[in-house]
């Protein structure tokens, strides 16, 4: 017997019309949060940053492939992992889909990790993916966009990850957030690290734009602001159990269970 409340469809129908009003002010806020973020100043990128990419030595602006506007999820692998973060994988099996259609609206994707190339390459073809990934080895990219972190910062409390410091290691603040060591050391342990290396890689997304033969940065999002980039949890939140997770329940698409 089922502990859900149980209801007529009268009251279902009451009940539903009332979340939908709250459902479009959320979506009329999403709105005007969006247009808030094409708002924001951009700011001229005056560094240079190379890439290695499936056709060789890139620059940031090579990363357009011809477009005005560039995505970049910084994917968490680093080049002590053996295999991508496995949260990030769960975000990138969607990448394949809708790629070709942001790149016929004048927006480039391209996934960004400091694993070397030839990693990258070894993952992509075992999860079966065909969107573009460059290597940042080498560059401050992923420094300068607040997802690589040092183990000195680590000790002394000097990572700032999603505009914001954490405490200093052993106890950061994701860690905290989890709920304990317990899941972190869990992923990192799927990524073939351990929980302190693994944290020194974080994820997040950055959006630019090449105007004018320039570079501009025009938003970054970390943390639970990359929500909307798991294409799985928009469904679970529909679902009538929800995320329903009291553990890290997901692996890579090739791990889980046949039947």
């Amino acid at each position: 017997m089922t502990k859900h409340m149980i209801g007529t469809h009268e009251e279902w129908l009451a009940a539903r019309l009332e979340l939908l009003k709250e459902e479009k002010d959320l979506t009329r806020r999403s709105d005007e949060l969006a247009r808030r973020r094409q708002e924001l100043p951009w700011v001229p990128i005056d560094k240079e940053y190379r890439f290695e990419t499936d056709e060789g030595s890139a620059s940031l602006a090579d990363l357009f492939r011809g477009r005005s506007q560039l995505l970049v999820y910084h994917f968490m692998f680093g080049p002590d992992y053996t295999a991508g973060c496995p949260s990030c994988s769960a975000i990138a099996d969607g990448f394949d889909g809708f790629v070709v259609h942001l790149a016929n609206h004048d927006v480039a994707l391209s996934a960004v990790s400091r694993a070397p190339l030839a990693k990258l390459q070894a993952y992509k073809r075992r999860m079966g993916w065909t969107f573009p990934w460059s290597s940042s080895f080498g560059s401050d990219f992923n420094v300068d966009f607040s997802v690589r972190f040092t183990e000195e910062q680590q000790r002394e409390g000097g990572v700032e990850y999603n505009y914001r410091r954490e405490a200093p290691w052993p106890v950061p603040a994701p860690v905290q957030e989890a709920g304990g060591g317990g899941a972190v050391a869990e992923i990192a342990a799927m990524a073939g690290t351990d929980a302190a290396t693994f944290l020194r890689e974080r994820p997040g997304l950055s959006a630019f734009a090449l105007e004018d033969g320039i570079v501009y940065h025009a938003y970054s999002a970390y943390a639970r602001g990359l929500d909307g980039l798991w294409g799985m949890y928009q469904w679970l939140d529909r679902a009538p159990k929800g995320r329903n997770e009291p553990d890290v329940w997901w692996r890579r698409h090739d791990e889980y269970k046949k039947g």
